[in-house]
């Protein structure tokens, strides 16, 4: 599938992942411009302005320390796109590596033990791995980013050798082998490019995870430390507020869960674009759906 066509596929017919598109752009653009669009430093402390509610002057109010929410918010979107760009980038490339080396050589000996690799990190709970990563390396952004994406490496890997063992015995791959290209050669030439419309889906949705673990490890105290603007560390620091103040704690849940919920509208728009049986079967759907209202 071509770039247009893709494209095409992806807006004209899933208008929620168009929806999610948008916010994602929104949320680039709250990162890259958060010291030109935020009203107030987000460092910036005031205690006569402590827990005060929603209003022209602050409209999503200030939390324990007087800090303009909103401006710690559009601070907080830079830390959690960081985390989900970098730590998916880890994940991919490490897993997608190991991925494509096991679907290659698909029941060799490389390929059961890269998997049973795989399947010992799948073992274990996400957070509870990325908690004792954590622990393991000290709390700070870059081993946020280092932990979150450890613990993505085993999905990006069995999504990938399961791309490669569907490509690798077809015609086109065959007779590269056959005319003497190198593995390395055929995998970056035939098998990759083929292989690439599922990796591309997930990498969508493992950012919406990362933002997720990396809010969940600021929470525990474990991920972004203050005073650094973090989504999970705001919900942190606004638990013990929630009947004096609970818009310390919703606008940061808020913005959490619009970002997520883009991010997923996005996967799931790929998934259609790139996959036309799952396409063709949601369209079944709903025109199933159509004629029972109809009748």
């Amino acid at each position: 599938m071509g770039k247009s066509s893709l494209w095409f596929a992806f807006v004209h017919r899933n208008r929620m992942g168009v929806f999610g598109l948008c916010v994602l752009g929104v949320m680039v653009f709250a990162a890259v411009f958060a010291p030109w669009v935020s009203p107030y430093d987000p460092l910036k402390i005031n205690m006569l302005h402590r827990f005060l509610p929603p209003s022209l002057h602050h409209p999503l109010g200030t939390d324990d320390l007087g800090r303009d929410v909103l401006s710690r918010i559009i601070f907080g979107a830079r830390v959690s796109l960081e985390v989900g760009i970098i730590s998916t980038g880890i994940a991919t490339i490490v897993g997608v590596f190991f991925g494509v080396i096991a679907g290659y050589r698909s029941g060799s000996i490389t390929d059961n033990v890269i998997m049973r690799i795989m399947d010992v990190l799948l073992a274990f709970p996400a957070i509870l791995l990325a908690i004792a990563i954590m622990a393991t390396l000290g709390a700070s952004l870059n081993n946020v980013m280092i932990a979150i994406g450890i613990v993505n490496i085993p999905v990006f890997a069995r999504i990938a050798r399961a791309a490669v063992i569907q490509v690798v015995p077809l015609e086109y791959v065959e007779a590269s082998r056959a005319s003497g290209a190198s593995w390395p050669r055929s995998i970056m030439r035939d098998v990759l490019p083929n292989a690439l419309g599922p990796i591309i889906v997930q990498v969508s949705l493992t950012m919406a995870s990362a933002i997720l673990a990396e809010a969940a490890l600021s929470f525990l105290g474990l991920g972004v430390q203050p005073p650094t603007p973090s989504w999970g560390g705001m919900l942190s620091s606004a638990q013990n507020y929630l009947t004096l103040a609970p818009w310390d704690a919703v606008f940061p849940g808020l913005a959490i869960f619009i970002a997520v919920f883009g991010l997923n509208l996005i996967g799931d728009g790929l998934r259609d674009a790139l996959d036309p049986k799952a396409r063709n079967a949601r369209a079944t759907m709903r025109a199933a759906d159509r004629r029972s209202e109809s009748a």
